[in-house]
Order: C-alpha cells, then sequence, then structure tokens
C-alpha cells in the first residue's frame, strides 16, 4: 500500500495530521490511514494486518526462485518467514539475555588490566621509548613514535601492526596495551553496571536485520565481546552450553548463489580451501586468500595473484561477483539468493554489492537454520547469535540432543536453501561449560 503524496508510512505511524471523516484503516488510494492506529478495534486491526500478509505473500510468490531444484514453498516466501522468525528470536534475545559470569569478568580485567589505573596500564608502554612522552590514545602521536622506531605504517590499526610484533619491543607492547585497554575501557564495571542484571544476564538491544547484508546484530558488546572475555559466558547450574559454528558458509554460499559446479564439489570437503588449494596450485593459506579477495573484490598484491587463478578455476563464481559490483557501480539494485532487495544506491559502491549479495544470503540461511533450532529445542533457549555462530543453553541432560539438533537442522534448512546445488555445509558442534571451550 503506497503512501500518500511519497511519504513514507508505516503501520503504526500516527504522526501525520488527522483526516476528517475517517472511515476506516484504508483510504481510497489504498493507503493506510494516518488514524487508523487510535479509531481501529482489534478486528480491524487484525484483519488489516491479514490482508497485508496476504498481499506481501501474493508478491513474494511472483519473484522468480533461484534454486536449480526448487522444492516446497517459493524461496523468497520462506526468506521472509524467516526474517519473521528472526525478529521474534531478536526479542526473545533481548529480553531473555546472555548468562555471564560477573566474578570471572572482574578475574579477567584484574589479569589484563590491573586495577584500572591508567598510568599503571601505560607505563609497560612508555618504558621503551626511552623518556620520550607520548600519548597512547593519540593515533597520531603514537604513529610519530613508531616512525621514528623504523615502523613505518599508514595508521596505527593493530592489524596493521601485528606484522611489526618483532620489528621492536615498543610495538609488542602497545598491541598487549591496546587489549588492556579496551578491556579496562569499554568492559569495565561501567558496562556490567549498565548491562548486566541481578539474574546473571547480560542484555542489550538486538537488531533482526542490520544494514545491506541483514546480520542480525547487538548492542551492549553482545557481538564484540573481546575472547579474552569469552570464559565468562558460563552455563547456569544444570546447564551446558551448546555451541555450534558455521564451517566456511560464505564461500559455500557463493558456490550455491552463482551455481558454479567446480566451487560446490571443493564444499564437499570438511575443509573447502584444501581442494581449492589443490585447484590453483597453492598452499592453503593462499588458498584462502584467493577466495575472500574474490568475495570482497581486492585486486592489488598477493590477494590480487590469487584472484587471477579463481577466474580460471571457478568462472561461474567470479562472473557472479563480477555482475553484482557493476550492479552496484552504476546504481541497480540486486536481489539476494532468497530475494531480498539490495539497495545500490549511487553509483561507486559495487565492491559493496559484490560482497553483500554473499553476505546477505548467508545471514539469510542462517536465520532459516536459528529459526529452525529454536522451534525444535526441547527446553533450553538461543542465547546468542553472532555471524555464522549459535551459542544454545540447555539442561545437561538435553546436551547431546541440543548437538543433534544443531546438525539436523542445517541439514533441513540447506536442503531446502540449496536445493539444486550440491553443495554441502557443515557445522563445528561443541557441549561445553563455557563458551571459551569450545574449540
Amino acid at each position: 500500500m503506497p503512501p500518500p503524496q511519497g511519504r513514507d508510512l508505516t503501520l503504526l505511524d500516527a504522526a501525520l495530521d488527522p483526516v476528517e471523516g475517517y472511515a476506516g484503516p484504508i483510504r481510497i488510494d489504498g493507503s493506510l490511514h494516518p488514524d487508523a492506529p487510535r479509531q481501529c478495534s482489534a478486528e480491524e486491526w487484525a484483519a488489516l494486518a491479514a490482508r497485508v500478509q496476504a498481499l506481501q505473500e501474493e508478491q513474494l510468490r511472483a519473484l522468480p526462485d533461484p534454486r536449480a531444484d526448487p522444492v516446497g514453498p517459493p524461496l523468497a516466501l520462506v526468506t521472509a518467514w524467516s526474517e519473521s522468525a528472526a525478529a521474534v528470536l531478536c526479542t526473545e534475545l533481548e529480553h531473555d539475555g546472555l548468562p555471564l559470569d560477573r566474578a570471572e569478568v572482574e578475574r579477567v580485567l584484574r589479569e589484563h588490566a590491573g586495577d584500572g589505573d591508567r598510568a599503571d596500564r601505560d607505563a609497560p608502554v612508555l618504558a621503551h621509548l626511552q623518556g620520550e612522552q607520548v600519548d597512547l590514545r593519540s593515533p597520531a602521536q603514537v604513529l610519530d613514535a613508531l616512525r621514528r622506531r623504523g615502523v613505518d605504517v599508514p595508521d596505527t590499526r593493530s592489524w596493521r601492526l601485528e606484522p611489526y610484533r618483532d620489528a621492536h619491543p615498543f610495538v609488542a607492547a602497545l598491541l598487549a596495551w591496546r587489549k588492556a585497554e579496551r578491556l579496562a575501557t569499554t568492559y569495565g564495571h561501567g558496562w556490567l553496571d549498565a548491562h548486566l542484571g541481578a539474574d546473571g544476564r547480560l542484555r542489550g538491544p538486538w537488531t533482526p536485520a542490520d544494514g545491506g547484508a541483514g546480520r542480525m546484530t547487538a548492542g551492549a558488546g553482545l557481538h564484540s565481546l573481546p575472547a579474552e572475555l569469552r570464559s565468562a559466558v558460563a552455563a547456569e547450574p544444570g546447564h551446558l552450553l551448546v555451541r555450534a559454528d558455521l564451517g566456511q558458509v560464505e564461500p559455500r554460499v557463493l558456490a550455491v548463489v552463482s551455481g558454479d559446479r567446480a566451487l560446490a564439489r571443493a564444499a564437499a570437503e570438511d575443509d573447502l580451501y584444501t581442494p581449492v588449494a589443490q585447484q590453483l596450485g597453492c598452499d592453503r593459506p593462499t588458498a584462502k586468500v584467493a577466495v575472500l579477495a574474490a568475495m570482497y573484490g581486492q585486486t592489488t598484491g598477493a590477494a590480487g595473484q590469487a584472484l587471477r587463478g579463481m577466474e580460471s578455476a571457478y568462472p561461474r563464481a567470479i562472473s557472479y561477483l563480477k555482475a553484482a559490483e557493476e550492479a552496484g557501480r552504476v546504481g541497480r539494485d540486486v536481489r539476494t539468493h532468497g530475494g531480498r532487495l539490495v539497495r545500490a544506491g549511487t553509483g561507486g559502491v559495487g565492491r559493496y554489492v559484490r560482497n553483500a549479495v554473499v553476505q546477505g544470503a548467508a545471514a539469510e540461511l542462517f536465520k532459516a537454520w536459528a529459526a529452525a533450532v529454536r522451534n525444535g529445542l526441547d527446553g533450553g533457549q538461543v542465547v546468542l547469535c553472532l555471524h555464522d555462530e549459535l551459542l544454545l543453553q540447555v539442561p545437561a541432560d538435553q546436551a547431546q540432543d541440543a548437538a543433534a539438533l544443531l546438525h539436523d537442522a542445517l541439514r533441513t534448512v540447506t536442503g531446502h536453501w540449496a536445493a539444486g546445488s550440491g553443495v554441502r555445509f557443515v557445522a563445528d558442534v561443541s557441549v561445553v561449560p563455557r563458551w571459551s571451550d569450545a574449540k
């Protein structure tokens, strides 16, 4: 139902000026009456929701199905169902929270960040500067200090500094300081007081589809918890955590959405990068770089050389990615494998679209899997959705059943989502008392 005069309008929008002579929720032009939220009876509101659902379903069924061998309902309709299920799951995650052991958080903080005194954290790093006055929280000053010690880098990002760890003791000390500083300032006692409830559950806001990739995201540190704090995510008494991580999901998704049979054959293995390395005639690390370079459009350095090998070995996959990038460059919208619209906006965002068609499809698959697991749980709950990883808390005597459910749900969902592709998806599943115990 189009909004009047091109204005954005949702079903719950009551901010527009009321129109005299309200006679129902739908205007003559088919748009929602601005007074509808205040004037509708419960019966009218339910009927309106059913009408909207029917119209949406009609449009979704009209979209082309990209699967080689479609089974069951149209894929776009299944995507809509899984997106709705993800929204429900986000509401539950926001309400229930993540079990967190405060005492363990405080122990980790003491171990890595000391007692919280800035000067004490800074001292081991500044000791390598022989009295030179440098503000470690000033990227410009740190960059100058690095260059004076022969470390010439364009910025001070940790990943940029890591290769220079052994070039000068200052670099290694700086990298260690970064972790301690982040723990002390972002995940210190103020964070605990703000987000950890008296029931030992960490809570924050959840979003079911963030940005073009459409991933589930969360605030309050839930999606950026440092590895050092994973030991604090602990099962409550009588329970265990069951953790599952989709293995190399994006390259496997690329094999599905592009219809590249050679890449699908590589996906038959537990480790997709090993057969890719054999096909490219290189070692596994180089093969991984090649696959990531293809999906992210990196064309320079070692990644660019590896990408040229990918173009020869997996032409359909590369053609699919190039077509998406070109669509983004000229400002043409595209759809993910599941039918969700990725708006390209203006030109110059080709690499964004190139990756969004893979990330977006992977997000749709993940949400369908998460929904299937949630529906299949007989006791216990999903406590975290992190990119390609699911974390469940279940009664200890049901942990093995939950582990089997994770595998079964993945087979069922991918059997529908990737029908006819021949692509195999895998999950690494662990039953552990603490998240840090998962390998």
